[in-house]
């Protein structure tokens, strides 16, 4: 569903030349998957998601989500995703029905079809309590189950979280993470990108560690723990970015 190719991103700087956002990042999600992308702020994943997502170009490489090319058919890839964030908005003079609707409407769903969706997401989601709540009223937990009903209502055979647990308490962004691995029983190809260690361990069915725009170690908890000889998750992840830190300094200094 997805397939990512050598993709880059570059930008210039006049004081500093060259400056890569990411650098030759490859990976692939398939149906049923949950792809994460661990690292820190700064690391590139969001860079990365905008290029799926088809908001940003690519400089270099090759974007394929669900058959469609992100820069030659960029109006059928926004029509097979759907994007959530941790800052999401919610308007705050219309319901959580409404304001899902108003997202079913953008996407083109026909009326009848969108009724059904919509009774179908509120059910599978357990929001019916929000359906007639202003966004102004509604709590954090509320909020997010909002986001996530409008990130799915056109049923999306990809779906992409960016940070989206960022900012909430342990028990909204629990029920967050609950309601995402739902969604993997689905077939969807999801990439859940976060810096948050727990949050990959608990989800995601394969990880790609991404430091400075490029990827150091990709593959599911038990083989990367297998091939660094490091159990620890953790542990496994700062021995990675001091390893990269280490061998950028040294060709720096030969520089």
């Amino acid at each position: 569903m997805i397939t990512v190719e050598h993709l880059s991103k570059h930008f210039e700087d006049l004081k500093r030349g060259r400056v890569y956002a990411l650098k030759d990042v490859s990976f692939d999600v398939q149906p049923g998957e949950i792809f994460g992308l661990l690292g820190p702020n700064g690391a590139g994943k969001t860079t990365a998601l905008r290029i799926l997502s088809t908001v940003l170009k690519p400089s270099e490489g090759e974007v394929i989500v669900s058959g469609f090319n992100v820069v030659t058919h960029p109006t059928e890839v926004r029509q097979n995703i759907g994007f959530m964030s941790g800052n999401t908005g919610i308007y705050d003079r219309m319901t959580g029905w409404e304001l899902v609707e108003y997202f079913g409407r953008l996407y083109g769903l026909p009326e009848d079809l969108l009724q059904h969706r919509l009774h179908e997401v509120f059910d599978t989601l357990q929001m019916n309590d929000v359906r007639d709540v202003l966004g102004s009223k509604m709590s954090t937990g509320m909020k997010q189950k909002v986001s996530i009903a409008r990130t799915i209502i056109h049923d999306p055979p990809v779906l992409i979280f960016d940070e989206p647990t960022s900012g909430l308490d342990v028990l909204v962004a629990r029920a967050l993470l609950e309601a995402i691995n739902s969604l993997r029983t689905q077939g969807k190809s999801i990439i859940f990108s976060t810096h948050i260690m727990r949050e990959v361990e608990k989800l995601c069915d394969r990880i790609a560690i991404i430091h400075k725009g490029q990827i150091l170690a990709m593959g599911t908890r038990e083989e990367l723990a297998e091939e660094h000889q490091q159990p620890d998750m953790e542990e496994l992840f700062f021995d990675l970015i001091k390893e990269f830190e280490t061998k950028q300094k040294e060709l720096n200094q030969k520089v």
